[in-house]
């Protein structure tokens, strides 16, 4: 079994910065990928940004140039550094994996979720 679990949402004022970040545990035999999607109310979640194995990184226009996403191997730890935050930003931040264990390939995987409230 596979968890994902994030941390580090909470309230920030505009113009504020924010870290979250999303640990992996359980039977992984690899982490081929991970990303961070968001969900504001009474929209659709969309994509923020990714990360491969191997570090490229993707991101939507809305967070290009504030938002960045990083990731530690060897903690099967990824984070979202967010900064310049507008109250438009204020949604749940989830993350997903796609991962490999002893029985899945590719397997998708995701987080619970933390809200992220940008307000003053």
């Amino acid at each position: 079994q596979v968890q994902l679990v994030e941390s580090g949402g909470g309230l920030v004022q505009p113009g504020g910065s924010l870290r979250v970040s999303c640990a992996a545990s359980g039977s992984i035999s690899s982490i081929l990928s991970m990303g961070w999607y968001r969900q504001a109310p009474g929209k659709e979640r969309e994509l923020v940004a990714t990360v491969t194995n191997g570090g490229d990184t993707d991101y939507a226009d809305s967070g290009k140039g504030r938002f960045t996403i990083a990731r530690d191997n060897a903690k099967n730890t990824v984070y979202l550094q967010m900064t310049s935050l507008k109250p438009e930003d204020t949604a749940v931040y989830s993350c997903k994996g796609q991962v490999n264990t002893p029985g899945f390939h590719n397997l998708g995987v995701w987080g619970q979720g933390t809200l992220v409230t940008v307000s003053s």
